[in-house]
Parts: C-alpha cells; sequence; structure tokens
C-alpha cells in the first residue's frame, strides 16, 4: 500500500453532531461514501456543501500537508497515539457563524472551553510538525499570500497554513462561499436541520488523522484517537501501514 497524498489532523465531530453534519454535507468521512438525501432537500444544498464535503466533515488542528521524505505513516500514526494520550476530554459550545463568506459552526462564548481548544489546535500543529513536507512553491501560491495580513502569512511561511496559533479560528465548515440571499436561506435550512443540537456543549475526546489518498481525491478519515487510548479505524487506516 502506498502512502496518501497527503495527511491532515482534524477534530471529527462528536455524536450527534457528527450525524448531523454529514448528513447536510451528504457524505460520511468515515467511509466516504456519499449519504442519500432526501428527496424533499431543496437540490441547491448539494452545490452550497460540495467544497466542505470533498474533505469530509471536520474542523482543522492541523491543516492537509505531505508526509516528510524521512517519515513514514506508521510513525505519523503512533505519534498521534501518543498525542491522544496526553490530552484531557473537555467540551465547547458552537454557534452558527457567518465566516468569511461561508458558513460553519464555530466557538460559542465559554472563555475556557475555547481557550482548550487554542490549546489542544496549537499542540497539534507544534508537536506535530516534523511530519510535514514544506509546501512547494505551487501549494502556497494557492494560499493566495498576497491577501493575507502580515501575521497569516508568518504562520503561512513558519506551518504551511495562514490560520495557526494567534490566526486560529476553529470551526466546522458547512458550507462553501455564499452571497447574502444564500447566506439566508442556508442558515435557516441548517437550523431546522440541527434543531436543538447547538443547545448542548460539543464533547472533545479525539482527534483523528484524514487522508486524501491522490491528488485531487477527497479526504477520509483514517483513524480516530480517542484521549482514554482507544483507537477507532475508518476507510482510510490502510493508508497509514508503512511502506517500503
Amino acid at each position: 500500500m502506498s502512502r496518501a497524498y497527503r495527511y491532515a489532523i482534524y477534530l471529527n465531530p462528536a455524536a450527534p453532531f457528527r450525524q448531523v453534519g454529514a448528513q447536510w454535507l451528504g457524505r460520511c468521512a468515515d467511509t466516504g461514501a456519499a449519504i442519500a438525501r432526501p428527496a424533499r432537500e431543496d437540490a441547491r444544498i448539494a452545490c452550497w456543501t460540495e467544497a466542505p464535503a470533498h474533505y469530509g466533515l471536520h474542523a482543522t488542528l492541523k491543516a492537509p500537508f505531505r508526509l516528510a521524505d524521512s517519515q513514514a505513516p506508521a510513525g505519523l500514526d503512533a505519534a498521534m497515539r501518543a498525542f491522544a494520550l496526553d490530552r484531557q476530554p473537555f467540551a465547547v459550545p458552537l454557534a452558527l457563524q457567518n465566516l468569511r463568506g461561508f458558513l460553519a459552526w464555530c466557538l460559542g462564548g465559554d472563555a475556557s472551553a475555547n481557550a482548550r481548544m487554542h490549546a489542544l489546535a496549537d499542540a497539534a500543529v507544534r508537536e506535530l510538525d516534523d511530519f510535514r513536507a514544506p509546501p512547494t512553491s505551487a501549494e502556497l501560491a494557492r494560499r493566495k499570500p498576497a491577501q493575507l495580513s502580515a501575521e497569516s502569512r508568518r504562520m503561512l511561511d513558519a506551518w504551511g497554513y495562514p490560520y495557526a496559533f494567534e490566526t486560529f479560528i476553529f470551526h466546522i465548515t458547512l458550507t462553501g462561499m455564499l452571497d447574502e440571499v444564500e447566506q439566508a436561506e442556508a442558515i435557516a435550512m441548517l437550523q431546522a436541520a440541527s434543531g436543538t443540537l447547538l443547545q448542548a456543549p460539543m464533547p472533545v475526546r479525539d482527534v483523528s488523522l484524514f487522508v486524501q489518498p491522490a491528488p485531487d481525491a477527497p479526504f477520509m478519515a483514517a483513524r480516530h484517537y480517542g484521549f482514554d487510548g482507544s483507537i477507532t479505524d475508518a476507510a482510510g487506516a490502510a493508508l497509514l501501514e508503512n511502506t517500503a
């Protein structure tokens, strides 16, 4: 089995957030399979969710990266196990928000919970960076560095992603870019689909390794690493094996 084209360290939303979000996106990240949409569902949702469905329902902790030539998938897997064991469960309140033109579940107003989420993301970026290959010039160009703030550009240069540490914004992406009319319509549909979901905080008790098998292929979950030491495999687990 060859290594994946890219790996990503994500937070896989806990149930029932995972089920509601995956149904909205129309794709299960654990299996990579499409989720049938109800016949009554507005056909525009498939268009609005095409971009986030490609990555699977998730919140980014460490953005997609190619594995460094000096590293092996099994080494990343072992590091993820150790990383998870060093964490403690917590929960965060979420709110549906417009973030730079797309809709996402973002952090609510609990300062303590928000600080713990930022600490989790900071640790993932810093502690697992030895596995990341430096981005190519083409990869950097796709981030449109000329349009970034000075701080985001500094993060891009240092960590391969513009939104880390001081510029990190936790979000679970639910749509692509929408205009104002589409946003209002999508918000109403999401509120109807989620019901009372956002009235309770989302548990955070594991981190996940996602894989992109080949360029342009959709991302899928490979393995979920519980803070209690539990391991749950998903469709991409075979891409964590060592290769010759």
